[in-house]
């Protein structure tokens, strides 16, 4: 299925973008400012959120991809959210370590925004069983019990985090790293952005509750893949 681009009052050529692993992903070809649409679970106000989480990033020095409206005023028409293509040269994973500064700087910025809406911590699901995209109702209770168990090991500071850092999510460009898709953006142990950028100083416990995370938020989406990280997972704890 096609994004309904004529919604945000465009006409042009599409082509497929390469799937992310949770949405599809178009970019439009032949405008003076190409534009990438994905398909999206998420809420109005979940994507309203990301605005002052943006903010923070670019005070970090980071380029983002604002989400664009549609001419109804709304961030998602028809489950597809519209955002400026970069042009770039893709990070390599060991380029991760080339940020941390910016992503510590981008963490200060951020501190004291609120839980995105209907989102979780870990350190909620806890008690809780359910937000953003986890669903521990889901998940057998010896692993519901797994995944608290590596949660409940973590230790520090807890607020705005990227979430999926991951080189596919960074780009070189001219004016500094771009850090795109913030789907998975919420409030949640910095640990989970800084195993990425600092993975030699990444603690045991660390390491597993990125783990059991990757699971439980993948258990319904994506359970091939789920399944493999669970297999890690267990014999880790």
């Amino acid at each position: 299925m096609l994004p309904p681009i004529h919604l945000w009052g465009i006409s042009a050529p599409l082509e497929p973008l390469g799937d992310g692993h949770r949405n599809t992903v178009f970019r439009t070809s032949e405008l003076a400012q190409d534009l990438v649409f994905k398909s999206t679970r998420r809420s109005e106000a979940q994507l309203k959120w990301l605005a002052p989480v943006h903010d923070a990033a670019e005070a970090a020095g980071f380029t983002v991809t604002r989400l664009i409206a549609a001419k109804n005023g709304r961030m998602a028409a028809q489950g597809w959210t519209c955002e400026p293509f970069i042009e770039g040269r893709p990070f390599q994973p060991e380029d991760l370590p080339q940020i941390a500064d910016q992503i510590d700087a981008f963490h200060r910025h951020a501190a004291g925004i609120a839980q995105r809406p209907d989102f979780c911590s870990s350190s909620d699901l806890l008690t809780e069983t359910s937000g953003g995209d986890v669903d521990l109702c889901a998940l057998p209770a010896d692993l519901i019990a797994l995944c608290r168990k590596a949660w409940g090991a973590l230790k520090g500071e807890i607020d705005v985090i990227h979430g999926d850092l991951t080189a596919g999510n960074l780009i070189h460009t001219e004016a500094g790293p771009a850090l795109i898709d913030w789907d998975e953006a919420r409030v949640d142990y910095l640990s989970f952005d800084t195993l990425r950028t600092r993975p030699a100083s990444a603690s045991a416990s660390e390491k597993s509750a990125a783990l059991a995370w990757e699971v439980a938020s993948s258990w319904t989406l994506e359970p091939e893949h789920a399944a493999l990280v669970e297999r890690v997972l267990r014999t880790r704890i």
